[in-house]
């Protein structure tokens, strides 16, 4: 008798289908922080590669990287059937003149991949070229995916106390540290969704960073105007993964380091994944 019982099959599971997924999608993280070899990679994809839909090259990784590695990366994606994209690099080709930009996406196409990450707060450029950029990506044959933050001081942050349940007072005086409009910030996404990006990338680490104060309220507003399918939030710690998921469901878009993708997809599955609740209340956290 066979000792081995799947607990994971996505034909039993009707909230979240099989890859190609427009949710409940896992993006890991590449190379960045720590090196990921090709071995690495290989056994990642091969024992959790049903469970990555998504490998990003964060932080401009794949541009320090020989093409030759790269491409070899780049397949070795595409053969389990995980869509590859760059991270923040785009960038740095808005300072080396017009045509640049578009050079840097034929590159991208010729070398493979399959989205382009526009990093908004960063490129600093008037909405009208965030959006032709937008459109550049898109006729040349690549998804784009414009990332957006929400930036604010803890200092900003009422206490409990002086708050409604979902509220977000800033206090008077404010810091000097500029608090966006989450309203438009939607209104660029949806502008961006409307001339054909593929996702709306969002970083929640300022929304999630301190424990007693998830911005839940933030959150909830980006999905509900955006959608779930059309929103992935970066999650760069398994406390903000397991929020996310209990609150939204395995349907939820997260981007997580490739550590963490076993632990995410249990929490998707079964909620089998780390008890990180427990620590609430101790010197342990991870927000």
């Amino acid at each position: 008798m066979s000792l081995y019982y799947r607990w994971k099959s996505f034909e039993e599971d009707e909230d979240r289908p099989e890859k190609p997924r427009r949710f409940g999608v896992t993006e890991m993280r590449g190379p960045n922080h720590t090196l990921l070899t090709q071995n690495v990679l290989q056994e990642i994809f091969e024992s959790l590669g049903q469970f990555v839909d998504g490998l990003k090259f964060s932080g401009g990784s794949h541009s320090l990287m020989p093409k030759s590695f790269l491409k070899q990366v780049i397949d070795m994606a595409h053969q389990h059937d995980v869509y590859v994209s760059t991270g923040d690099w785009a960038e740095h080709m808005t300072r080396k003149g017009p045509s640049a930009f578009k050079d840097y996406v034929e590159e991208c196409k010729q070398m493979g991949f399959d989205a382009i990450e526009l990093n908004v707060p960063s490129l600093e450029v008037p909405e009208d070229t965030l959006l032709r950029y937008v459109r550049l990506i898109n006729s040349g044959g690549l998804k784009a995916k414009p990332q957006f933050a929400v930036k604010f001081n803890k200092s900003d942050i009422p206490t409990g106390g002086n708050r409604a349940f979902g509220a977000y007072v800033p206090p008077v005086p404010r810091s000097t540290e500029l608090v966006e409009d989450v309203d438009l910030l939607i209104r660029r996404a949806e502008r961006c969704l409307e001339a054909g990006a593929d996702m709306i990338m969002i970083d929640a680490d300022d929304l999630c960073k301190h424990a007693d104060s998830v911005r839940a309220d933030v959150i909830a507003k980006v999905i509900g105007r955006l959608g779930l399918e059309k929103t992935m939030f970066e999650a760069s710690n398994a406390r903000a993964s397991e929020w996310f998921v209990k609150q939204y469901g395995p349907r939820v878009n997260l981007f997580v380091d490739h550590s963490q993708v076993m632990d995410l997809e249990c929490l998707r599955g079964r909620n089998l994944g780390k008890n990180h609740t427990s620590v609430l209340g101790s010197s342990y956290f991870l927000f």
